[in-house]
C-alpha cells in the first residue's frame, strides 16, 4: 500500500515537469520521423494481465514489434538515440503508473510474445508484482536477452524489495546507471 501511494504521489510531482520534457521531444520525433510522437505497444503487466504501456517514439512506425534486442539498434532513430539515453522516452509511463497499471521500480514489462521470458518469471513469481519503469535488472546492465537471468534478478527484487531499495534504484536510473535495453 505503501509502494503504491509513494508512486501515485511521486508520478503526480514529475508528470507536469514531464509533459513539459515529453513536448519537446515530440516536436523533435516529429521532424526527425514524420510520424506520432508517442509510441503505444501491449505488455505483460501484474497477474500477466497485458496493458497498453506508453513510450516516446525512439523508433520509425515501420519497425516490427520485438523487443529491442531482436530488433538491434540501427532501429533507432538519431533522436531515439538522444532519448533513450537521457530516459526522456520512459516519461510517459508515469501516466501507466497513475492508472495501476504499473509502478515507478519493478519487473521491465515484455511483450507477449517473449514466451520464455513469461515462463521464466512465472516460474519464480515475477507477475505477483506491478512491472516498473526501472528495475534492478536496469541498474545492473541485464536485458530481455537473457531470459532466465532477467527472471532471477527480477525474483530477487520481487521477493526482496523495499522503499530503501526503491529509492536507490530510482537515484541510480536517474543518474544513469546500468542501460538494461541491449539495443540502445
Amino acid at each position: 500500500m505503501a509502494k503504491r501511494l509513494v508512486d501515485i504521489v511521486i508520478s503526480i510531482l514529475l508528470i507536469p515537469p514531464a509533459l513539459v520534457v515529453c513536448s519537446l521531444a515530440a516536436v523533435a520525433i516529429w521532424l526527425d520521423m514524420k510520424a506520432n510522437p508517442l509510441f503505444i505497444q501491449e505488455r505483460v503487466g501484474r497477474r500477466r494481465r497485458p496493458f497498453r504501456l506508453v513510450k516516446m517514439r525512439t523508433m520509425p512506425p515501420a519497425t516490427p514489434h520485438l523487443p529491442s534486442h531482436e530488433v538491434g539498434g540501427a532501429a533507432i532513430s538519431k533522436t531515439g538515440t538522444w532519448l533513450r539515453r537521457l530516459k526522456i522516452d520512459e516519461l510517459p509511463q508515469l501516466w501507466c503508473v497513475l492508472r495501476g497499471d504499473m509502478s515507478l521500480v519493478g519487473p521491465r514489462p515484455c511483450l507477449a510474445s517473449q514466451i520464455e521470458l513469461i515462463e521464466e518469471r512465472e516460474k519464480h513469481g515475477v507477475f505477483d508484482a506491478r512491472p516498473g519503469i526501472t528495475g534492478l535488472a536496469q541498474i545492473r546492465g541485464v536485458d530481455m536477452s537473457t531470459p532466465a537471468k532477467l527472471a532471477t534478478i527480477d525474483a530477487d527484487y520481487v521477493g526482496n524489495r523495499t522503499m530503501t531499495q526503491d529509492f536507490e534504484i530510482l537515484l541510480l536510473t536517474v543518474t544513469g546507471s546500468g542501460r538494461g535495453d541491449a539495443a540502445a
